[in-house]
């Protein structure tokens, strides 16, 4: 049984170049893109402690001398209920079928779920090279690990187990180690110089849905969602000018992102507004305002409005 990951060697001797895509798959908040940021060494993806932040495919990309891997990220597998979920999940599944290697993230500071055991059988079924990141490791033992690991190599024994801590990037330069050789030889398949193929938009608007997700905390409404309405770079000023819609279900939301006197907005605003001059190196000028939209989340013309 291979408990621990590290039995696989790189030769670089015949110059071999690696490249392809590589799925990070799981349930929801197991640290997918946490992991996903880490490999990068960007942060491409938003990470809350809120279930189902990730709601679309978000694509990363990694490049080192002997490979470039093209990873993307998940929406989180779970029980689906309203029509956004749906679409989330349907997402997440047809990810699935994008990697030439999957990357099963499963915590390893809690008990081998009955959704892990399902998600690594169906990923088993899939035919292609999966390896499983079992993240959290700073927040367990080896030997509390240990029977865990035991039930992941018995649900799925042609799988490396890898132990991580996406969040201290612990073990993760192993974890790539493993990846490498899983990945077919080819050259680069994207510019040596990007990330993500996000645009500033969409990072823009992926900012501010997590500042607000950090800001609300557990009273945020699950049913946010931001649309840049505008972005316009003015390069003399080397500033850009955002207007930000933040759409919710319901009045009783709107008052609550808004806040007394607007004060919980200022603040969100702020925040996204000085990450994202970090983000784009350019002076930000960033307005925002909320909207009601009623049952957004279960109309499937708006979802797709949305770009679910």
């Amino acid at each position: 049984m291979r408990r621990w990951a590290g039995s696989i060697r790189i030769d670089l001797s015949n110059n071999i170049h690696r490249a392809g895509f590589v799925t990070i798959a799981g349930q929801t908040n197991v640290g997918k893109s946490t992991l996903l940021n880490c490999l990068v060494g960007q942060k491409v993806a938003i990470v809350t402690p809120r279930p189902q932040t990730t709601r679309r495919r978000i694509l990363g990309i990694r490049n080192d001398a002997d490979a470039q891997m093209i990873l993307i990220d998940t929406p989180g597998l779970h029980e689906a209920r309203r029509e956004l979920n749906r679409h989330m999940v349907q997402t997440a599944r047809r990810c699935l079928t994008e990697g030439e290697v999957i990357v099963a993230v499963i915590p390893g500071n809690a008990k081998f779920s009955a959704a892990d055991r399902a998600m690594v059988a169906e990923l088993a079924e899939l035919g292609r090279p999966v390896v499983i990141a079992l993240n959290k490791i700073d927040l367990s033992t080896r030997e509390r690990m240990m029977p865990l690991v035991q039930e992941i190599h018995d649900a799925i024994p042609a799988a490396e187990i890898v132990p991580v801590s996406a969040l201290k990037g612990e073990n993760v330069d192993e974890l790539v180690r493993v990846i490498k050789p899983l990945l077919p030889e080819s050259p680069a398949l994207m510019p040596g110089d990007e990330y993500t193929d996000q645009t500033e938009r969409m990072i823009a608007e992926e900012i501010v849905r997590e500042k607000i997700f950090l800001a609300m905390r557990q009273e945020v409404p699950f049913s946010t969602a931001v649309q840049v309405e505008q972005f316009v770079e003015e390069t003399d000023r080397n500033l850009v000018k955002i207007a930000a819609l933040i759409i919710v279900e319901r009045e009783s939301h709107k008052g609550m992102i808004i806040g007394a006197g607007g004060r919980q907005l200022k603040e969100i605003g702020t925040a996204a507004r000085l990450e994202l001059e970090e983000i784009l190196g350019r002076r930000v000028f960033l307005e925002t305002r909320v909207k009601v939209e009623r049952g957004w989340t279960g109309d499937p013309r708006r979802l797709k409005e949305m770009g679910f």
